[in-house]
């Protein structure tokens, strides 16, 4: 029993670090989705903002400088998302698969620009696990929920927040308003367009600490390619909570515990190959079988025309 506990321990932490990008970005796009915007561009968002951490840390000698640049990083590129999709009413999936393509090949250029090398960045001054007295001792499951980076602690306190914002303040009600029925927004004296542009704001700022969290909080460093579908995991995860936070944050971390088990699961009985499929058939098992149950708000991807 006590090895049994003994290993338990490791693979709560794993699920933890694993699901915490997850509920970050899963959190971002119920914002931007909850205005009515398809958010495709997570994984880009994500992405851009684990270099652009790694960048302001690596100049700066500082995380917390390179958290700044992080956001910065996914806001921007978040508010061109915005920008295509809300003012120009460009076909949103299409402007956020560009979004995602423009950070894939953007990185890779700027990591030659930047660390004059491509692959690996240097490493940098990263987010280092930081100890709960007393609850970080709880035994099995205290070092792994509460020995952790700052960044994870603002993650479980963003879940009840969200909720919060979202279903209990007039500006949620307003999001939720504009993404269900718009014109009824409208008519109630409230913009559409900067309802919406807040709501995809918002994703970029989550997803960016989803991305910094991934450089700068496991590895510290940025890794070409690094977030290696997350972005679309996180879709899963808010289509599988319904665009409610509470249930996107518990299937990130049903997602995060199916990759812990991939570092966790004993590779020389199970092949490698067969368990780094399983977030991804985890993920495609899900969208079948609750995308179809699941109700998106009823405006989301209808580009907005007041009439």
């Amino acid at each position: 029993m006590e090895e049994l506990l003994g290993g338990l321990s490791p693979l709560l932490a794993s699920m933890v670090r694993n699901a915490t990008p997850l509920v970050f970005a899963a959190l971002g796009g119920m914002f931007s989705e909850r205005s009515g915007v398809v958010n495709i561009g997570l994984e880009g968002l994500m992405l851009i903002s684990a270099f652009a951490g790694v960048a302001g840390a690596f100049y700066s000698g500082s995380a917390w400088v390179g958290l700044l640049f992080a956001l910065g990083a996914g806001l921007g590129f978040a508010l061109i998302h915005a920008l295509m999709s809300i003012t120009f009413e460009a076909d949103q999936i299409i402007s956020g698969t560009a979004i995602n393509l423009l950070a894939l090949g953007g990185t890779g250029f700027l990591m030659e620009l930047v660390f004059g090398r491509s692959g690996t960045s240097p490493r940098v001054q990263g987010f280092e696990p930081v100890a709960i007295p007393i609850l970080s001792e709880i035994p099995v499951v205290g070092r792994a929920f509460f020995d952790q980076s700052l960044l994870v602690y603002l993650m479980y306190a963003m879940v009840p927040l969200t909720y919060l914002l979202v279903f209990r303040t007039p500006f949620g009600l307003r999001l939720r308003g504009t993404g269900e029925a718009p014109e009824a927004v409208d008519t109630a004296g409230v913009s559409v367009a900067r309802m919406r542009y807040y709501g995809v704001a918002l994703s970029g700022l989550l997803a960016a600490l989803g991305g910094v969290y991934l450089s700068m909080g496991i590895l510290s460093a940025f890794t070409e390619g690094m977030t290696n579908g997350r972005g679309f995991i996180a879709l899963a995860a808010l289509i599988f909570g319904r665009w409610n936070p509470v249930g996107a944050a518990g299937a990130a971390f049903l997602f995060g515990l199916a990759q812990a088990f991939i570092f966790q699961a004993p590779q020389d009985v199970i092949p490698l190959e067969f368990l780094q499929m399983i977030p991804y058939v985890l993920t495609i098992v899900v969208l079948a079988g609750f995308g179809g149950r699941a109700v998106a708000p009823a405006a989301i991807g209808k580009p907005y025309r007041k009439e």
